[in-house]
């Protein structure tokens, strides 16, 4: 059983060997993080170029060299070459680097779950590597229930938290109320769109 993290990449350097489309979808999600992203293979596929082109990634067609992952914090390896995946694999080890290897979770000190995203909101289905396909129907599943009105929600419930903490309640008092919030349907107000019918339905729970 793995242990599930966030990790916090702002800033610090990810390194990625693979220049094809499961690389390409790779670096868009570290560079959703902020991270400093790197590129190494001999071929680049067109959306890896651009990003080159546009200055947010640095990306060097040549084959991978032992050195590479130097400085490094995360790792992730995206070829077809498994000898190559396994060299990675250890270099990563012997630098003490954090490293991911497509749909090789023996070869990876960290996996990454399949993901649905909603503003600061992030809901993950991992199957601890025994079938990725499953994790991405399930995703499918969650991306239909939880729509992007989730991102409002996460955006309103910090704010009513900030509020709360603010007032002195306690930790319990701020879960009970939030979770009557919730369920009483704050969801169908936010969706209504009406901004005026949210207002008064928080006023009506928030006491």
């Amino acid at each position: 059983m793995s242990y599930l993290v966030n990790l916090a990449l702002e800033g610090r350097a990810a390194v990625v060997v693979g220049g094809g489309e499961v690389a390409a979808r790779k670096v868009q999600d570290l560079l959703a993080a902020k991270a400093n992203v790197t590129v190494i293979a001999p071929q680049l596929c067109d959306g890896i170029v651009a990003l080159a082109n546009e200055k947010r990634i640095v990306a060097h067609g040549r084959p991978y060299r032992t050195g590479d992952l130097a400085g490094a914090f995360v790792a992730l390896a995206a070829t077809d070459d498994e000898d190559l995946n396994a060299r990675i694999s250890s270099d990563a080890a012997a630098m003490n680097v954090l490293v991911n290897v497509v749909d090789r979770p023996a070869l990876c000190t960290f996996t990454v779950p399949a993901t649905v995203r909603r503003g600061d909101l992030t809901i993950a289905v991992a199957t601890e590597g025994r079938c990725p396909a499953l994790a991405g129907i399930l995703r499918e599943e969650l991306e239909g229930r939880y729509g992007e009105e989730y991102a409002e929600l996460v955006s309103l419930f910090g704010e009513l938290r900030k509020k709360m903490i603010s007032l002195g309640w306690n930790g319990q008092r701020i879960r009970e109320t939030l979770a009557r919030i919730y369920r009483d349907g704050v969801m169908e107000r936010i969706a209504a769109g009406d901004r005026g019918l949210l207002d008064e339905f928080l006023r009506s729970h928030s006491g």
